[in-house]
């Protein structure tokens, strides 16, 4: 029985580390070609660890040929090199893994994807998709994803769209870029103040006139954004990031009336996590109560499944769906094949929408026990938590005489990865001392280092 110790924090998960094990095993000849290895529930047992952290181990192991699977069988060693295994050498990714808790990086919990799902949806894919994945897909992207993707909005947001609106793409950043070129270089952009620097990152990077507008509790200030000159806006009313504000149904109104004042004026409706409300219905799209086709709607499941998923999707206007492709239908789709249709399955057989009620019931009880942790703490007196009722993050207030310069890197010092809302304001002005609680990512067990951290320097 293969046999091995884990370290528990420092940021790799369980499911990397048995991964990189057995590997080093297999390429070391420790492991010979063909042995068979334990059974995902004996090794579990074994080792101590859940059957999930077996299961998106294995299939690492298998997408990197290391092992295969026989059906009804098990798992077996492939033949690879014995040279020993050498982690390639690359300058150092801002991941952090150096940080002994990350409460900055808004990650997903990799150890609650359903590897074994999506491993056996693979399959199928490739045994009864196997001419469609050798030939071109669309420029809009595969058509059994666009649909699954209009379906599924139907059933949970209430949006009433066709396949021919859906441009599947890989990322938002890349999105972005697509609606820039289709709306026009000439356009000046406005951003929410603050926003998630990412979003300018892109608008700068391809020359185009960026400004940003001031929010309040109920969202853009319209009056600013009126006094703006901009043609459109870019802004995430679901549950803005990084100030967690629910953009208010009279605002929703007030810019879409400001969109209606003028031909050339649209609305980005950025939901990168609007799935993730704990009490209540969300509020819907402002996509549903467009009736002039001013709303582009744009999503992502880098966050209801993995950041490395890579596929995001906009809903573009019926004009605007028909001048993409009369305009940039050149253009390739950037998400492979097989990506795409494994998704699709994921989402039409009704696993996706399971995934996400998983996630919502882990999320909510990581946010109790994180706040829980937070009210018993001693630094309870001197802290207030600002806590909307979705999203994956919240804010907390600290009484504090240092700056948030001075804490950032006095937790940097200790091992504490922190940012606060002032680094996302654009110039200066921003209120200090709302530290971003991004737990997403992080166990309980790091964020209470975290919170040892910030008990000492508050």
């Amino acid at each position: 029985m293969l046999t091995y110790t884990f370290e528990k924090g420092g940021g790799v998960p369980l499911y990397e580390q048995l991964y990189r094990r057995i590997r080093d095993d297999i390429t070391a000849g420790r492991i010979s070609c063909g042995s068979k290895l334990p059974s995902k529930r004996a090794l579990s047992e074994h080792l101590g660890i859940s059957k999930v952290t077996v299961e998106a181990a294995y299939s690492q192991l298998i997408a990197e040929g290391y092992i295969y699977s026989v059906e009804k069988k098990g798992y077996y060693a492939e033949k690879v090199s014995l040279a020993p295994f050498a982690e390639p050498e690359t300058e150092k990714a801002p991941s952090l893994r150096g940080f002994a808790a990350d409460i900055k990086s808004n990650g997903v919990s990799l150890e609650h994807f359903p590897f074994s799902v999506w491993s056996k949806l693979m399959r199928e894919v490739t045994l009864n998709y196997s001419r469609e994945l050798m030939a071109s897909v669309p420029f809009n992207g595969a058509l059994c994803l666009r649909e699954a993707i209009c379906a599924y909005l139907a059933e949970n947001r209430g949006m009433r769209v066709v396949p021919s609106q859906v441009i599947v793409g890989a990322g938002t950043e890349y999105l972005y870029g697509l609606i820039i070129q289709l709306l026009g270089f000439d356009k000046r952009f406005a951003l929410e103040n603050p926003s998630y620097s990412r979003i300018s990152e892109v608008y700068k990077a391809h020359g185009v006139d960026c400004i940003y507008v001031d929010m309040d509790g109920g969202g853009v200030k319209t009056r600013a954004l009126e006094k703006s000159c901009a043609q459109v806006i870019h802004i995430s009313p679901a549950h803005h990031f990084p100030t967690g504000t629910v953009t208010s149904p009279k605002r929703r109104s007030e810019i879409l009336e400001w969109a209606n004042g003028a031909a050339d004026r649209y609305i980005i409706e950025d939901e990168y996590d609007s799935e993730f409300r704990f009490t209540g219905k969300p509020l819907p799209p402002m996509q549903i109560a467009d009736v002039n086709n001013k709303v582009i709607y744009i999503n992502t499941f880098s966050k209801t499944i993995a950041p490395s998923i890579r596929i995001s999707y906009m809903i573009l206007p019926p004009p605007l769906a028909k001048m993409f492709e009369e305009r940039l239908g050149f253009y390739s789709c950037t998400v492979a094949a097989f990506e795409q249709y494994t998704l699709a399955k994921f989402i039409s057989d009704g696993y996706f929408e399971r995934h996400i009620r998983r996630m919502k019931r882990y999320y909510k009880l990581l946010r109790d026990d994180i706040i829980a942790d937070i009210k018993a703490s001693p630094i309870a007196e001197k802290s207030e938590i600002l806590e909307p009722d979705s999203g994956l993050h919240f804010l907390l207030k600290l009484k504090t005489q240092k700056s948030d310069a001075e804490l950032s890197r006095a937790c940097a010092d200790k091992g504490i990865r922190i940012a606060f809302l002032s680094e996302y304001y654009a110039g200066k002005g921003g209120e200090e001392h709302l530290a971003l609680i991004n737990y997403s990512g992080i166990g309980r067990e790091d964020f209470q280092k975290a919170l040892s951290c910030l008990e000492e320097q508050v």
